[in-house]
Order: structure tokens, then C-alpha cells, then sequence
């Protein structure tokens, strides 16, 4: 006992024994079958890449890079190649891996172009929608040309954006049996033209009448003459408001042959205006069509001048109610 009372504490020392190394436990073990199991699948991988179809690789490619599209529709390539043996592969004994290589790159850079090429038409529709709003905007706002809104009509086809300015008893575009632009249409021409200098699109401008013969007959200067000359009426009044000669692909004389209201050929509805503002895909299905058209011999273009020449040589007026 010490000599403030309080019992002494036993000191324990605790000694660790060192001896030879344990074992590690089995952690080293699962590393290394993980380690064996990602090996055999690669090999595995390799050998199916190297025995399956073209189509089958497709597939594939298809399934990784749009998995929903071909979850839902399928299509080619998605298991439908021919091979040796119904479920098998390509016969190996054949040297195609360079090739069927060469196929699947070209596949993916078609599949590219196709990607990108749909790409640019949604974009194409998206500026064409932006302009039709902005020409409907432009008209409503103006007073003098809010006034005309039930004349000029917007419509989204697929080959653009269809602008169409109609003709009425009381509102005639044109004088009678002329191409002598009303002063409402040149407002609304102009209009038009400062909306379409802004797009990078080329336009197609057609003149149409109504089934009202000439007293002359068709022989003479008639509808077809009639509908030439009002488009190239308007499209003098468009170049000089701003468009540029550049944009316009094509310029034509429809006379009756697309009427309106079928129905009631002789409706004064029918005399228009139209203005297609054409997609690239129009613009270049039009290019194609004009190049594959056959080209015409020197005498049969000449005897076509003079014929047009003596041809429009305008009737008096009176002959006509357009």
C-alpha cells in the first residue's frame, strides 16, 4: 500500500509475437478469374466478329447507333443475311475480312450522309416555316396590304413554301387582257420580295389564267401568251424591289391548265400569281428534269421565235375579260 492509501495498479505488458506470413485470404483470386473472364469474352467477341455475316454486322451497327429504330421496325440487316448454314456465320474458309470491312466502313459513311442530309431538310423546314410566318406578319401589319390578306395565300407543301396571289372580280390584279400590274399588286410584290432577299432559296414563278378563250382563238396571241407575260410582269417588279436575278430557277406560263377551282374553270379565282419558294431537293429534282430534257435543233428553235414573235402581238382588250 503506498502512503496516500491507494492500492498500486498492476503494469501489463502486451508482446506480439511475430512469425511468418498468413495467408492473404481469396482476394487475389476473384482479380484474376475477373481478369480471365473479360480475356475469353474479348477472344469470344473477335472470333463472332470475324465469323458473322455482313448483314449480321450491320445489325450490329445499326442496333448500337439508333437501338430504338431497330428495336421497333427491324429492317436490313438486323439478322436477315444469307449465310452457309441457317443461324451461321460467313464460311471462313473465304478471305473476306478486308472486304467485308470495306463494306461496313462504306455502310457507316452512307449511313452519315443520310443522317446529315435529313438533317439539313428539318433545318430546311424550320427556315421555310420562319419565312411564311414572316410574310404573314409583314402583310398584317401593314395597313394597305392587311386590306389584300384573303388574296395571298401560304401554304407549306413538299417542295417548299407555295405563295399564291389570287384574282377577284372587284380586286383585279392586272388591267383587262394585260400584264399591267394593278398598283396593290406591286405592294404586295415588293413585300414579298424584301422577305424572300433574306433566304438563301431560288424560287419558281408561274402566271395562271382562267378558261376564258381569246375571240382570236388559241392560234393567236391567247391564255398561254397572257400567263408568260404576267409572270414576267411580276418578276420585273420583284427584281426591282430587291430580289436578286439569281434566285428565280424558273419563270413560266401556266395559262389554264392548273386551275384553282377545277370545277369552275371560268372563276376569276383562278387568274394568280404563284411563287414557289423552292428546298434544295425540289431545286435539284428541277435542275435534273431540265438537264435530261432533249435538246431542241436550231431550225425548230427558230421556227418557234418567229412562230412566238407573230404570236404575241397583243388582241384588243375587249376580246378578253382577264
Amino acid at each position: 500500500m503506498a502512503s496516500s492509501g491507494k492500492p498500486l495498479q498492476p503494469i501489463i505488458v502486451k508482446r506480439v509475437k511475430k512469425g511468418g506470413h498468413g495467408a492473404h485470404g481469396g482476394a487475389w483470386k476473384i482479380a484474376y478469374a475477373d481478369f480471365v473472364t473479360a480475356m475469353m469474352a474479348f477472344f469470344l467477341l473477335m472470333w463472332l466478329l470475324g465469323s458473322t455475316t455482313e448483314g449480321d454486322r450491320k445489325g450490329i451497327a445499326d442496333y448500337f447507333n439508333q437501338p430504338l429504330k431497330v428495336m421497333l421496325f427491324g429492317g436490313p440487316g438486323s439478322g436477315g443475311a444469307t449465310s452457309i448454314l441457317d443461324g451461321g456465320g460467313d464460311d471462313l474458309t473465304k478471305s473476306v475480312g478486308e472486304e467485308a470491312s470495306g463494306n461496313v466502313e462504306e455502310k457507316v459513311r452512307e449511313l452519315g450522309a443520310q443522317l446529315a442530309r435529313a438533317e439539313m431538310i428539318r433545318l430546311e423546314k424550320q427556315r421555310i416555316a420562319t419565312l411564311r410566318d414572316k410574310i404573314e406578319n409583314i402583310i398584317s401589319q401593314n395597313p394597305q396590304l392587311a386590306e389584300y390578306k384573303n388574296q395571298i395565300r401560304l401554304e407549306m407543301v413538299q417542295d417548299g413554301l407555295y405563295i399564291q396571289i389570287v384574282d377577284e372580280q372587284n380586286r383585279p390584279m392586272f388591267d383587262t387582257g394585260s400584264a399591267l400590274l394593278k398598283p396593290y399588286m406591286r405592294d404586295i410584290l415588293r413585300a414579298i420580295a424584301q422577305a424572300l432577299a433574306e433566304v438563301d432559296n431560288r424560287i419558281s414563278l408561274s402566271g395562271h389564267t382562267d378558261a376564258t378563250p381569246y375571240g382570236s382563238g388559241e392560234r393567236a396571241y391567247s391564255n398561254w401568251e397572257l400567263s408568260a407575260d404576267r409572270a414576267n410582269a411580276s418578276r420585273r417588279e420583284l427584281v426591282a424591289a430587291g430580289l436578286p436575278e439569281g434566285k428565280l430557277a424558273r419563270v413560266v406560263g401556266m395559262a389554264d391548265k392548273q386551275l384553282l377551282f377545277p370545277d369552275q374553270p371560268q372563276d376569276p379565282r383562278n387568274r394568280r400569281i404563284s411563287i414557289l419558294v423552292l428546298t434544295r431537293e425540289a431545286e435539284e429534282r428541277m435542275s435534273k428534269s431540265l438537264e435530261a430534257a432533249p435538246a431542241v435543233t436550231d431550225e425548230a428553235a427558230a421556227r418557234e421565235v418567229v412562230t412566238n414573235g407573230d404570236a404575241r402581238q397583243p388582241q384588243p382588250a375587249a376580246q378578253r375579260v382577264n
